[in-house]
């Protein structure tokens, strides 16, 4: 949360969208993409106000790009420990 809050927000530009990337990032840290929306959907449900540059980039890097490099990872793991 840390680097989210102190690192990640400034990095993505210190205003809204960058506000609501950063809790679909501490969502991503709590688990999956899933939490990550819900963390977002929060944040815009309290501020009445949608941010739909972070509704497009965090589901498309947690659904697809997270998979890409997922997959490879966990199978490599597998075969060389298993």
């Amino acid at each position: 949360m840390v680097l989210g809050v102190f690192v990640l927000f400034r990095l993505l530009g210190r205003n809204y969208d960058a506000a609501v990337l950063t809790a679909g990032f501490i969502g991503h840290g709590l688990g999956a993409t899933p939490n990550a929306v819900a963390n977002m959907s929060a944040v815009c449900e309290h501020y009445r106000v949608i941010s739909h540059k972070a509704f497009i980039i965090v589901p498309l890097c947690g659904a697809v790009l997270i998979d890409i490099v997922a997959i490879p990872a966990i199978t490599w793991c597998l075969n060389a420990f298993a």
